[in-house]
């Protein structure tokens, strides 16, 4: 285990830190410690910053509510940088957005894998500017209770297909579930991050299930 004094801090006294969702793996922010923020964070298990506007200490989430959590602090090769593993209270960026990196700057046409995220933002993109022709923009307009209706009928349908074993037809019915019931948290304003949290917090009902049981 590293001790701060082996970290390499810059000429104003401060490291780069990359916050993480430690259930997801999604980049957060990138904020900057100095040896007493991080001397803080590693002792209350809670992210506190450096401010370099403001030169002055501030703790994530002490005015708007939205603390992090730290599950682990990880420093590079050259030990001039960290990444710091947290598990949120709210959102990571001042804007409200769930990670301060939302931007896209360059995508490659070959190279990028599809993602639900990506797919998620592209349905979250057809609500807010709508595209004629779009199958997408078509429910938003009509609604809730369209929407509510195919995540019905999609669910039927792979209730259907499961029961006749059929795998080809059953993934490409949970595929249409999938994508309609993203339409549906889109219209609700739920971020795929609110089920991810949710699934963790059921994970670790399980396991602590299963170690009763075992012992």
């Amino acid at each position: 285990m590293l001790n701060i004094d082996e970290l390499k801090f810059d000429e104003k006294g401060l490291i780069p830190a990359i916050v993480t969702d430690a259930d997801t793996g999604k980049v957060l922010t990138l904020a900057y410690m100095n040896r007493e923020s991080l001397g803080i964070s590693m002792e209350e298990g809670r992210t506190c910053f450096y401010s370099r506007s403001r030169q002055t200490l501030w703790r994530k989430g002490e005015t708007s509510g939205n603390v992090q959590h730290i599950v682990d602090i990880t420093a590079d090769c050259d030990r001039d940088a960290l990444t710091v593993r947290v598990k949120k209270e709210g959102p990571a960026c001042h804007l409200g957005n769930e990670s301060c990196f939302v931007d896209a700057l360059y995508e490659s046409d070959t190279l990028s894998a599809f993602s639900l995220e990506g797919l998620m933002t592209l349905i979250q993109g057809r609500k807010t500017e709508k595209k004629e022709g779009s199958y997408t923009t078509y429910l938003f307009e009509k609604g809730l209770d369209k929407i509510l209706k195919k995540v019905g009928e999609e669910a039927t349908e792979v209730i259907i297909a499961g029961k006749a074993e059929d795998k080809k037809e059953t993934v490409y019915e949970i595929a249409d579930l999938t994508y309609h019931v993203l339409v549906l948290m889109a219209q609700m304003g739920i971020s795929l991050e609110e089920v991810e949290r949710e699934l963790a917090s059921r994970h670790v009902i399980d396991k602590k299930v299963k170690q009763e049981k075992m012992a």
